[in-house]
């Protein structure tokens, strides 16, 4: 197997790690124990400092860093009593800046927030400073004698000041991150990104025409409903290959499943045992991007059928989010589609994996879009422009649709604008749209 092909292999923790970063919980949970053992270390660092001072017999050292403590004791004072009130506001005024980018866009692009490092990072932070100033707290002991006391947390002040930093500078990182939700670019810009990197993490090598063994057993979901977010490639990979079977993804990835639908087939000599598939896939309440190819073009034609819409009229953006649609249309034009072959380590095939196809893609990505853009000029214009630069890269097996929408296209414009100057102007490719 090519080198290639050996660096795409899919991880055994991917799905798992997707679905983490879909979570806004665990961050923050795993940063708070961090703090705590964080603050642990700064602690026993203390104790062996004043231990070595008094080894030493330099009171005057010990007596020394009491009053650095002392003097820092006010700040942590003052970042424990604050940091829960900077953390609720900044939240909640993000959380309203949120909510106006979901309403001018669309709901699903929440999954920006939720998702975004910076933001769990800048939260995570918060509350570590937070619990690790009043564990510091703790540490402050009130025998003023130095040959009495334990400990004194002057490093454990110098990391609260050290995180109260850090929480400034990702505040001003988490602010500039959420004002960009507010902006169409970034936005689109963030969707096509995820979008084509699904793209790359599919296997480069299509079908080798070899038919599979004949179907012996069907088996189906037994949880609860749901949309079937993603499989577990690794596993169900090596499920196959230790039984010299192959397996068949029935239904695609974003498909609304029940109890008793048929989900994976069997082909091969033998059946796998049930225990072994468990878990296997993925059934949530929404669609997620991991495997999914279609739901960033989702996404991208309801942000500009709203903007399309009479209550918005918004044609700019619709042509921001057709720059993208032809980009993603343009990455998978000469890739193989409608069945994905996973295959093991010695290159056999080992999962089918049912995906959208080329034409299922362009009509996902122009059909609602070309039914708003014969009033819209500049929505026309642009869709001509993509679908001509579309036509000079796809193979001539894959042409038939893009001709299909482009002829559909003029037949509306023609029959929305009455004049002929109308037409002519509205049926003149541009990737500007009117530039």
């Amino acid at each position: 197997m090519s080198r290639e092909l050996r660096q795409r292999r899919p991880r055994a923790l991917s799905p798992l790690r997707e679905h983490l970063r879909d979570t806004f919980w665990f961050a923050p949970t795993t940063t708070l124990a961090l703090a705590f053992l964080l603050w642990g270390a700064a602690d026993t660092l203390d104790v062996a400092l004043v231990e070595a001072l008094r080894q030493n017999g330099d009171l005057e050292g010990i007596r020394h860093l009491m009053r650095v403590a002392e003097d820092a004791r006010t700040i942590v004072t003052t970042v424990s009593a604050a940091m829960m009130t900077f953390i609720g506001v900044v939240f909640s005024i993000s959380l309203v800046a949120v909510q106006m980018a979901a309403g001018n866009f669309t709901p699903r692009i929440v999954r920006i927030f939720i998702r975004s490092r910076i933001s769990k990072l800048t939260f995570s932070v918060f509350l570590a400073t937070f619990l690790l100033s009043l564990l510091v707290l703790t540490s402050y002991e009130t025998e003023a004698d130095p040959r009495d006391v334990m400990t004194v947390p002057v490093v454990q002040s110098a990391l609260t000041v050290v995180m109260v930093l850090l929480s400034l500078v990702l505040f001003i990182a988490y602010v500039t991150q959420t004002l960009q939700l507010m902006k169409v670019g970034p936005v689109v810009e963030r969707i096509n990104k995820e979008s084509l990197g699904e793209v790359a993490r599919m296997p480069v090598q299509g079908p080798d025409g070899t038919p599979l063994a004949p179907e012996i057993a069907r088996m189906s979901h037994q949880g609860h409903a749901g949309v079937l977010r993603d499989a577990h490639i690794a596993r169900l990979v090596r499920v196959a290959r230790r039984n010299g079977v192959v397996l068949r993804l029935i239904p695609r990835i974003g498909d609304y499943v029940v109890p008793g639908t048929p989900v994976l087939a069997v082909h091969g000599p033998r059946v796998p045992a049930r225990s072994a598939l468990r878990h296997s896939v993925s059934v949530g309440v929404e669609r997620t991007f991991h495997q999914d190819l279609g739901f960033g073009l989702r996404q991208l034609s309801d942000i500009a059928l709203r903007a399309l819409s009479p209550a918005v009229n918004d044609p700019t953006t619709a042509v921001q989010c057709l720059d993208r649609i032809v980009e993603f249309l343009a990455a998978v034009a000469a890739r193989p589609l409608g069945a994905v072959h996973h295959r093991d380590r010695k290159g056999a095939v080992r999962l089918v994996q049912n995906v959208p196809g080329w034409t299922d893609l362009v009509d996902l990505g122009l059909t609602e879009i070309r039914g708003c853009a014969a009033a819209s000029p500049q929505v026309s214009r642009r869709m001509l422009a993509g679908i001509d630069d579309l036509l000079r890269l796809v193979p001539d097996e894959r042409r038939a649709p893009l001709e299909r929408h482009r002829g559909l296209l003029v037949q509306a414009v023609e029959r929305t604008l009455p004049e002929a100057a109308e037409r002519a102007f509205a049926l003149r490719p541009d990737r500007q749209g009117i530039g």
